[in-house]
Protein backbone atom coordinates (compact mmCIF):
# COMPACT_ATOMS: atom_id res chain seq x y z
CA UNK A 1 0.00 0.00 0.00
CA UNK A 2 1.48 3.34 -1.07
CA UNK A 3 2.20 5.76 1.72
CA UNK A 4 0.80 9.28 1.50
CA UNK A 5 2.78 12.27 2.61
CA UNK A 6 1.14 14.68 4.96
CA UNK A 7 0.75 18.26 3.80
CA UNK A 8 3.65 20.44 4.93
CA UNK A 9 1.24 23.34 5.44
CA UNK A 10 0.40 24.31 9.02
CA UNK A 11 -3.26 24.92 8.35
CA UNK A 12 -4.44 26.07 11.78
CA UNK A 13 -2.10 29.11 12.07
CA UNK A 14 -2.70 29.88 8.38
CA UNK A 15 -6.47 29.93 8.89
CA UNK A 16 -6.16 32.10 12.01
CA UNK A 17 -3.82 34.58 10.28
CA UNK A 18 -6.01 34.73 7.16
CA UNK A 19 -9.16 35.27 9.23
CA UNK A 20 -7.58 38.10 11.24
CA UNK A 21 -6.24 39.73 8.07
CA UNK A 22 -9.67 39.51 6.39
CA UNK A 23 -11.38 41.17 9.36
CA UNK A 24 -8.79 43.96 9.49
CA UNK A 25 -9.08 44.48 5.71
CA UNK A 26 -12.73 45.48 6.10
CA UNK A 27 -12.06 47.93 8.94
CA UNK A 28 -11.67 51.57 7.98
CA UNK A 29 -8.03 52.78 8.01
CA UNK A 30 -6.89 54.79 11.04
CA UNK A 31 -6.86 58.56 10.65
CA UNK A 32 -3.93 59.71 8.56
CA UNK A 33 -3.68 56.50 6.51
CA UNK A 34 -4.96 55.83 3.01
CA UNK A 35 -6.76 52.59 2.17
CA UNK A 36 -3.83 51.30 0.02
CA UNK A 37 -1.39 51.96 2.89
CA UNK A 38 -3.66 50.11 5.32
CA UNK A 39 -4.23 47.17 2.98
CA UNK A 40 -0.52 46.87 2.14
CA UNK A 41 0.31 46.83 5.85
CA UNK A 42 -2.23 44.04 6.45
CA UNK A 43 -0.78 41.82 3.72
CA UNK A 44 2.75 42.56 4.95
CA UNK A 45 1.97 41.77 8.60
CA UNK A 46 0.11 38.59 7.59
CA UNK A 47 3.14 37.50 5.53
CA UNK A 48 5.49 38.10 8.48
CA UNK A 49 3.12 36.23 10.79
CA UNK A 50 3.12 33.24 8.42
CA UNK A 51 6.93 33.26 8.36
CA UNK A 52 7.13 33.40 12.17
CA UNK A 53 4.50 30.64 12.50
CA UNK A 54 6.39 28.57 9.88
CA UNK A 55 3.20 27.95 7.94
CA UNK A 56 5.45 26.99 5.01
CA UNK A 57 9.16 27.50 4.20
CA UNK A 58 10.00 31.20 3.95
CA UNK A 59 10.40 31.12 0.16
CA UNK A 60 6.96 29.58 -0.28
CA UNK A 61 5.42 32.18 2.04
CA UNK A 62 7.12 34.92 0.03
CA UNK A 63 5.70 33.57 -3.23
CA UNK A 64 2.19 33.39 -1.79
CA UNK A 65 2.61 36.89 -0.34
CA UNK A 66 3.45 38.26 -3.80
CA UNK A 67 0.41 36.47 -5.22
CA UNK A 68 -1.98 37.84 -2.58
CA UNK A 69 -0.55 41.35 -2.94
CA UNK A 70 -1.29 41.25 -6.67
CA UNK A 71 -4.73 39.61 -6.40
CA UNK A 72 -6.00 42.08 -3.79
CA UNK A 73 -4.64 45.21 -5.54
CA UNK A 74 -3.25 46.02 -2.08
CA UNK A 75 -1.17 49.02 -3.19
CA UNK A 76 -4.17 50.65 -4.87
CA UNK A 77 -3.42 49.60 -8.46
CA UNK A 78 -6.20 50.27 -10.97
CA UNK A 79 -5.60 47.34 -13.32
CA UNK A 80 -4.52 43.73 -12.95
CA UNK A 81 -1.38 44.31 -15.00
CA UNK A 82 -0.37 47.23 -12.75
CA UNK A 83 -1.02 45.12 -9.65
CA UNK A 84 1.30 42.30 -10.73
CA UNK A 85 3.96 44.78 -11.88
CA UNK A 86 3.97 46.30 -8.39
CA UNK A 87 4.05 42.85 -6.74
CA UNK A 88 7.05 41.82 -8.85
CA UNK A 89 8.75 45.21 -8.83
CA UNK A 90 11.67 44.25 -6.61
CA UNK A 91 12.66 41.05 -8.40
CA UNK A 92 14.87 43.30 -10.53
CA UNK A 93 16.46 44.97 -7.49
CA UNK A 94 20.25 45.12 -7.76
CA UNK A 95 20.42 44.58 -4.00
CA UNK A 96 18.63 41.23 -4.26
CA UNK A 97 20.87 40.09 -7.09
CA UNK A 98 23.93 41.03 -5.05
CA UNK A 99 22.76 38.60 -2.37
CA UNK A 100 21.85 35.87 -4.85
CA UNK A 101 25.18 36.01 -6.68
CA UNK A 102 27.15 36.23 -3.43
CA UNK A 103 25.44 33.00 -2.27
CA UNK A 104 26.68 31.32 -5.44
CA UNK A 105 30.21 32.63 -5.00
CA UNK A 106 30.21 31.40 -1.39
CA UNK A 107 29.54 27.88 -2.68
CA UNK A 108 33.10 27.95 -3.99
CA UNK A 109 34.52 28.05 -0.43
CA UNK A 110 32.92 24.72 0.38
CA UNK A 111 33.37 23.08 -3.02
CA UNK A 112 37.11 23.87 -3.25
CA UNK A 113 37.79 23.17 0.43
CA UNK A 114 39.34 26.61 0.89
CA UNK A 115 37.07 27.43 3.83
CA UNK A 116 38.08 24.27 5.67
CA UNK A 117 41.76 24.86 4.90
CA UNK A 118 41.59 28.38 6.35
CA UNK A 119 39.97 27.10 9.56
CA UNK A 120 42.55 24.32 9.97
CA UNK A 121 45.39 26.79 9.41
CA UNK A 122 44.03 29.01 12.17
CA UNK A 123 43.88 26.03 14.54
CA UNK A 124 47.44 25.09 13.62
CA UNK A 125 48.61 28.58 14.52
CA UNK A 126 46.47 29.33 17.59
CA UNK A 127 45.25 26.01 18.93
CA UNK A 128 47.60 25.12 21.79
CA UNK A 129 45.03 26.28 24.35
CA UNK A 130 41.28 25.82 24.45
CA UNK A 131 40.78 29.57 24.21
CA UNK A 132 43.21 29.67 21.31
CA UNK A 133 41.06 27.14 19.45
CA UNK A 134 38.08 29.46 19.82
CA UNK A 135 40.06 32.43 18.52
CA UNK A 136 41.36 30.34 15.63
CA UNK A 137 37.83 29.43 14.58
CA UNK A 138 36.77 33.05 15.08
CA UNK A 139 39.51 34.33 12.77
CA UNK A 140 38.55 31.72 10.17
CA UNK A 141 34.92 32.86 10.35
CA UNK A 142 36.07 36.48 10.01
CA UNK A 143 38.14 35.72 6.90
CA UNK A 144 35.23 33.93 5.23
CA UNK A 145 32.51 36.43 6.15
CA UNK A 146 33.01 39.23 3.55
CA UNK A 147 32.23 36.90 0.64
CA UNK A 148 29.85 34.47 2.35
CA UNK A 149 26.48 36.14 3.03
CA UNK A 150 24.92 33.01 4.48
CA UNK A 151 26.16 33.03 8.05
CA UNK A 152 24.28 29.76 8.47
CA UNK A 153 26.40 28.11 5.76
CA UNK A 154 29.55 29.74 7.10
CA UNK A 155 29.04 28.65 10.69
CA UNK A 156 27.06 25.46 10.18
CA UNK A 157 28.73 24.25 7.00
CA UNK A 158 32.39 25.21 7.51
CA UNK A 159 33.16 26.07 11.14
CA UNK A 160 30.86 23.67 13.02
CA UNK A 161 32.16 20.40 11.49
CA UNK A 162 35.71 21.34 12.51
CA UNK A 163 34.62 22.37 16.04
CA UNK A 164 32.71 19.09 16.38
CA UNK A 165 35.74 17.10 15.22
CA UNK A 166 37.98 18.94 17.68
CA UNK A 167 35.61 18.26 20.58
CA UNK A 168 35.44 14.56 19.78
CA UNK A 169 39.23 14.35 19.46
CA UNK A 170 39.40 15.34 23.14
CA UNK A 171 36.74 12.74 24.01
CA UNK A 172 34.12 15.47 24.56
CA UNK A 173 30.86 14.06 23.25
CA UNK A 174 27.35 15.54 23.06
CA UNK A 175 25.49 12.56 24.51
CA UNK A 176 26.90 12.74 28.06
CA UNK A 177 28.59 15.02 30.60
CA UNK A 178 31.88 14.78 28.70
CA UNK A 179 30.46 17.66 26.64
CA UNK A 180 31.67 19.93 29.45
CA UNK A 181 35.30 19.11 28.68
CA UNK A 182 35.42 21.37 25.63
CA UNK A 183 32.43 20.73 23.34
CA UNK A 184 29.93 23.02 25.06
CA UNK A 185 32.41 25.89 25.01
CA UNK A 186 33.41 25.52 21.36
CA UNK A 187 29.88 25.16 19.98
CA UNK A 188 28.51 28.00 22.12
CA UNK A 189 31.42 30.21 21.12
CA UNK A 190 31.24 29.72 17.36
CA UNK A 191 27.57 30.73 17.34
CA UNK A 192 28.11 33.95 19.30
CA UNK A 193 31.23 34.81 17.30
CA UNK A 194 29.31 34.25 14.07
CA UNK A 195 26.95 37.07 15.06
CA UNK A 196 29.88 39.48 15.31
CA UNK A 197 31.47 38.49 12.00
CA UNK A 198 28.03 38.81 10.38
CA UNK A 199 27.78 42.38 11.65
CA UNK A 200 31.24 43.47 10.48
CA UNK A 201 30.63 43.24 6.74
CA UNK A 202 27.58 44.29 4.78
CA UNK A 203 27.90 41.06 2.79
CA UNK A 204 28.40 38.93 5.92
CA UNK A 205 24.68 38.30 6.42
CA UNK A 206 21.64 38.63 4.15
CA UNK A 207 19.81 40.68 6.77
CA UNK A 208 22.44 43.42 6.55
CA UNK A 209 21.47 44.16 2.96
CA UNK A 210 17.80 44.33 3.86
CA UNK A 211 18.62 46.74 6.70
CA UNK A 212 20.75 48.80 4.31
CA UNK A 213 17.83 49.17 1.90
CA UNK A 214 15.40 50.11 4.66
CA UNK A 215 17.91 52.64 6.00
CA UNK A 216 18.19 54.14 2.50
CA UNK A 217 14.40 54.57 2.49
CA UNK A 218 14.84 56.71 5.61
CA UNK A 219 17.59 58.78 4.00
CA UNK A 220 20.65 57.00 5.45
CA UNK A 221 22.98 55.84 2.68
CA UNK A 222 25.31 52.96 3.57
CA UNK A 223 27.89 51.54 1.16
CA UNK A 224 30.04 48.43 1.62
CA UNK A 225 32.97 50.61 2.65
CA UNK A 226 31.08 52.95 4.98
CA UNK A 227 29.45 49.94 6.70
CA UNK A 228 32.85 48.33 7.28
CA UNK A 229 34.43 51.53 8.61
CA UNK A 230 31.56 52.00 11.07
CA UNK A 231 31.63 48.35 12.16
CA UNK A 232 35.33 47.57 12.39
CA UNK A 233 36.17 49.08 15.79
CA UNK A 234 33.19 47.85 17.88
CA UNK A 235 33.13 44.49 16.07
CA UNK A 236 36.83 43.84 16.67
CA UNK A 237 36.31 44.69 20.34
CA UNK A 238 33.41 42.22 20.51
CA UNK A 239 35.44 39.61 18.65
CA UNK A 240 38.14 39.86 21.32
CA UNK A 241 35.76 39.85 24.30
CA UNK A 242 33.10 37.31 23.26
CA UNK A 243 35.33 34.17 23.36
CA UNK A 244 36.67 35.24 26.76
CA UNK A 245 33.15 35.82 28.03
CA UNK A 246 31.85 32.46 26.73
CA UNK A 247 34.93 30.76 28.23
CA UNK A 248 34.09 32.27 31.63
CA UNK A 249 30.40 31.36 31.36
CA UNK A 250 30.80 27.75 30.16
CA UNK A 251 34.01 26.91 32.09
CA UNK A 252 35.48 24.15 29.88
CA UNK A 253 37.27 21.45 31.87
CA UNK A 254 40.13 21.17 29.37
CA UNK A 255 42.28 24.31 29.37
CA UNK A 256 45.21 23.19 27.24
CA UNK A 257 45.03 21.50 23.82
CA UNK A 258 48.63 20.81 22.74
CA UNK A 259 47.47 18.07 20.35
CA UNK A 260 45.12 20.32 18.37
CA UNK A 261 47.80 21.92 16.15
CA UNK A 262 49.11 18.45 15.28
CA UNK A 263 45.59 17.30 14.46
CA UNK A 264 45.18 20.32 12.18
CA UNK A 265 48.54 19.61 10.53
CA UNK A 266 47.48 16.01 9.91
CA UNK A 267 44.24 17.12 8.27
CA UNK A 268 46.08 19.71 6.18
CA UNK A 269 48.55 17.05 5.08
CA UNK A 270 45.63 14.93 3.88
CA UNK A 271 44.36 17.89 1.88
CA UNK A 272 47.78 18.39 0.27
CA UNK A 273 48.97 21.62 -1.30
CA UNK A 274 46.49 24.28 -2.34
CA UNK A 275 44.83 23.30 -5.56
CA UNK A 276 44.37 25.48 -8.63
CA UNK A 277 40.69 25.89 -7.71
CA UNK A 278 41.55 27.10 -4.20
CA UNK A 279 44.01 29.68 -5.56
CA UNK A 280 41.41 30.94 -8.03
CA UNK A 281 38.80 31.10 -5.24
CA UNK A 282 41.20 33.11 -3.05
CA UNK A 283 42.02 35.46 -5.95
CA UNK A 284 38.29 35.95 -6.61
CA UNK A 285 37.68 36.99 -3.01
CA UNK A 286 40.53 39.52 -3.18
CA UNK A 287 39.12 40.87 -6.44
CA UNK A 288 35.66 41.20 -4.90
CA UNK A 289 36.98 43.05 -1.86
CA UNK A 290 38.87 45.51 -4.08
CA UNK A 291 35.79 46.15 -6.22
CA UNK A 292 33.47 46.48 -3.21
CA UNK A 293 35.80 48.82 -1.31
CA UNK A 294 36.92 50.98 -4.25
CA UNK A 295 33.89 50.50 -6.48
CA UNK A 296 32.89 54.17 -6.49
CA UNK A 297 36.35 55.26 -7.64
CA UNK A 298 36.53 52.48 -10.24
CA UNK A 299 33.00 53.03 -11.52
CA UNK A 300 31.86 49.50 -10.62
CA UNK A 301 28.59 48.92 -8.75
CA UNK A 302 28.65 46.42 -5.87
CA UNK A 303 26.22 44.10 -7.66
CA UNK A 304 28.21 44.30 -10.89
CA UNK A 305 31.29 43.37 -8.86
CA UNK A 306 29.56 40.23 -7.59
CA UNK A 307 28.66 39.27 -11.17
CA UNK A 308 32.31 39.78 -12.15
CA UNK A 309 33.36 37.40 -9.37
CA UNK A 310 30.82 34.74 -10.35
CA UNK A 311 31.74 35.05 -14.04
CA UNK A 312 35.41 34.58 -13.13
CA UNK A 313 34.60 31.39 -11.20
CA UNK A 314 32.48 30.04 -14.08
CA UNK A 315 35.08 30.82 -16.75
CA UNK A 316 37.82 29.20 -14.67
CA UNK A 317 35.74 26.07 -14.03
CA UNK A 318 35.82 26.46 -10.25
CA UNK A 319 32.03 26.58 -10.38
CA UNK A 320 29.86 25.00 -13.06
CA UNK A 321 26.43 26.07 -14.22
CA UNK A 322 25.08 23.00 -12.42
CA UNK A 323 26.55 24.41 -9.18
CA UNK A 324 24.77 27.69 -9.83
CA UNK A 325 21.44 25.99 -10.60
CA UNK A 326 21.66 23.79 -7.52
CA UNK A 327 22.36 26.65 -5.08
CA UNK A 328 18.93 26.41 -3.46
CA UNK A 329 19.64 29.03 -0.80
CA UNK A 330 20.24 31.68 -3.46
CA UNK A 331 17.02 31.02 -5.37
CA UNK A 332 15.04 30.73 -2.14
CA UNK A 333 16.42 34.10 -1.02
CA UNK A 334 15.54 35.66 -4.37
CA UNK A 335 11.83 34.95 -3.80
CA UNK A 336 11.34 35.79 -0.12
CA UNK A 337 13.66 38.79 -0.18
CA UNK A 338 11.86 40.22 -3.22
CA UNK A 339 8.50 39.77 -1.48
CA UNK A 340 9.50 41.41 1.79
CA UNK A 341 11.45 44.21 0.11
CA UNK A 342 8.58 44.98 -2.24
CA UNK A 343 6.10 45.23 0.63
CA UNK A 344 8.47 47.30 2.77
CA UNK A 345 9.04 49.70 -0.13
CA UNK A 346 5.30 50.02 -0.72
CA UNK A 347 4.71 50.77 2.96
CA UNK A 348 7.32 53.53 2.72
CA UNK A 349 5.92 54.87 -0.55
CA UNK A 350 2.31 54.87 0.69
CA UNK A 351 3.22 56.62 3.96
CA UNK A 352 2.55 53.80 6.43
CA UNK A 353 6.11 53.58 7.79
CA UNK A 354 6.44 57.27 8.61
CA UNK A 355 2.88 57.41 10.03
CA UNK A 356 3.46 54.41 12.30
CA UNK A 357 6.86 55.71 13.44
CA UNK A 358 5.41 59.14 14.23
CA UNK A 359 2.49 57.65 16.19
CA UNK A 360 4.75 55.51 18.37
CA UNK A 361 7.26 58.34 18.66
CA UNK A 362 4.58 60.60 20.15
CA UNK A 363 3.89 58.20 23.00
CA UNK A 364 7.57 57.43 23.63
CA UNK A 365 8.34 61.13 23.56
CA UNK A 366 5.72 61.83 26.23
CA UNK A 367 7.19 59.14 28.50
CA UNK A 368 10.86 60.04 27.90
CA UNK A 369 10.36 63.79 28.04
CA UNK A 370 13.65 65.68 27.56
CA UNK A 371 15.89 62.66 28.10
CA UNK A 372 19.23 62.41 26.30
CA UNK A 373 18.99 60.89 22.83
CA UNK A 374 21.65 58.37 23.86
CA UNK A 375 19.36 57.08 26.63
CA UNK A 376 16.45 56.88 24.19
CA UNK A 377 18.69 55.04 21.72
CA UNK A 378 19.68 52.57 24.45
CA UNK A 379 16.03 51.86 25.33
CA UNK A 380 14.82 51.55 21.73
CA UNK A 381 17.74 49.30 20.78
CA UNK A 382 17.16 47.06 23.81
CA UNK A 383 13.46 46.81 22.93
CA UNK A 384 14.36 45.87 19.35
CA UNK A 385 17.02 43.41 20.57
CA UNK A 386 14.86 41.46 23.01
CA UNK A 387 11.80 41.44 20.79
CA UNK A 388 13.79 38.78 18.96
CA UNK A 389 12.75 36.25 21.60
CA UNK A 390 9.42 36.23 19.74
CA UNK A 391 10.89 35.71 16.26
CA UNK A 392 12.23 32.54 14.64
CA UNK A 393 13.86 34.46 11.80
CA UNK A 394 16.28 37.35 11.92
CA UNK A 395 15.24 38.56 8.48
CA UNK A 396 11.55 38.48 9.42
CA UNK A 397 12.19 40.81 12.35
CA UNK A 398 14.24 43.19 10.19
CA UNK A 399 11.47 43.34 7.62
CA UNK A 400 8.78 43.82 10.27
CA UNK A 401 10.40 46.19 12.74
CA UNK A 402 13.62 47.80 11.48
CA UNK A 403 11.96 50.65 9.60
CA UNK A 404 9.48 51.19 12.45
CA UNK A 405 12.16 51.52 15.15
CA UNK A 406 14.31 53.65 12.86
CA UNK A 407 11.36 55.96 12.20
CA UNK A 408 10.61 56.23 15.93
CA UNK A 409 14.23 57.07 16.70
CA UNK A 410 14.44 59.75 14.03
CA UNK A 411 11.13 61.27 15.17
CA UNK A 412 12.62 61.52 18.67
CA UNK A 413 15.62 63.44 17.28
CA UNK A 414 18.19 60.65 17.50
CA UNK A 415 20.81 61.28 14.77
CA UNK A 416 19.80 59.14 11.81
CA UNK A 417 23.14 57.41 11.10
CA UNK A 418 23.78 56.09 14.66
CA UNK A 419 20.17 54.94 14.91
CA UNK A 420 20.32 53.12 11.56
CA UNK A 421 23.68 51.51 12.36
CA UNK A 422 22.74 50.39 15.88
CA UNK A 423 19.61 48.65 14.63
CA UNK A 424 21.48 47.14 11.69
CA UNK A 425 24.25 45.69 13.86
CA UNK A 426 21.75 44.51 16.46
CA UNK A 427 19.99 42.62 13.66
CA UNK A 428 23.06 40.37 13.51
CA UNK A 429 23.94 40.35 17.20
CA UNK A 430 20.57 39.05 18.40
CA UNK A 431 20.82 35.78 16.44
CA UNK A 432 22.23 33.74 19.36
CA UNK A 433 19.67 34.75 21.98
CA UNK A 434 17.88 31.41 21.63
CA UNK A 435 18.35 28.16 19.72
CA UNK A 436 15.31 28.92 17.53
CA UNK A 437 16.02 32.55 16.66
CA UNK A 438 18.20 31.90 13.62
CA UNK A 439 18.51 29.16 10.99
CA UNK A 440 21.98 28.33 12.34
CA UNK A 441 20.53 27.51 15.77
CA UNK A 442 19.03 24.09 14.98
CA UNK A 443 22.38 22.95 13.54
CA UNK A 444 24.39 23.91 16.61
CA UNK A 445 21.73 23.08 19.21
CA UNK A 446 20.79 19.87 17.44
CA UNK A 447 24.34 18.62 17.87
CA UNK A 448 23.56 18.17 21.57
CA UNK A 449 26.58 19.89 23.10
CA UNK A 450 24.77 22.92 24.54
CA UNK A 451 21.91 22.52 27.09
CA UNK A 452 19.02 24.95 26.73
CA UNK A 453 19.82 26.73 30.00
CA UNK A 454 23.44 27.29 28.98
CA UNK A 455 22.40 28.58 25.56
CA UNK A 456 19.89 31.09 26.94
CA UNK A 457 22.14 32.27 29.79
CA UNK A 458 25.14 32.76 27.52
CA UNK A 459 23.09 34.41 24.79
CA UNK A 460 21.62 36.92 27.23
CA UNK A 461 24.90 37.83 28.96
CA UNK A 462 26.75 38.19 25.64
CA UNK A 463 23.89 40.37 24.37
CA UNK A 464 24.40 42.77 27.29
CA UNK A 465 28.13 43.05 26.63
CA UNK A 466 27.66 43.56 22.89
CA UNK A 467 25.15 46.35 23.46
CA UNK A 468 27.49 47.98 25.97
CA UNK A 469 30.36 47.87 23.46
CA UNK A 470 28.34 49.36 20.61
CA UNK A 471 26.70 52.04 22.77
CA UNK A 472 30.04 53.20 24.19
CA UNK A 473 32.96 52.40 21.92
CA UNK A 474 30.71 52.29 18.87
CA UNK A 475 29.16 55.72 19.47
CA UNK A 476 32.56 57.21 20.29
CA UNK A 477 34.03 55.79 17.07
CA UNK A 478 31.10 57.04 14.96
CA UNK A 479 31.60 60.50 16.47
CA UNK A 480 35.28 60.41 15.50
CA UNK A 481 34.53 59.46 11.88
CA UNK A 482 31.85 62.15 11.64
CA UNK A 483 28.63 60.17 11.47
CA UNK A 484 26.92 62.60 13.88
Amino acid sequence: MASTKLSPVKWLPLIIITTCATVLWHISPPEGLSAPAWHSAIVFIATIACIVAKVLPIGAVGLIGITVFALTYAAGSKTASDAILVALSDLNSSLIWLIVVAFMIARGFIKTGLGRRIALQMIRLLGKRTLGLAYGLAVADLILSPAMPSNTARCGGVIYPIADSLARSFDSRPEDESRNKIGTFLITCIGNVNDVTAAMFMTGYTGNLLAMKLAANAGVTLTWGSWFVAAVVPCLASLIIVPLLVYWLTKPEIKYTPDAPELAKSELAKMGNMTRSEWIMAATVVLLLVLWIFGDALGVDATTASFVGLSFLLLSGVLTWEDVKSEKGAWDTLIWFAALLMMANQLKKLGFTSWFGDEIGKYVGIVMGDSSWILILLILNAAYFYTHYFFASGNAQIAALYAVFLGVGISLHIPAAPMALMLAFTSSLYCSLTQYSHARGPILFGAGYVPTGTWWKTGFVVSLFNQAIFLTLGLAWWKIIGLY
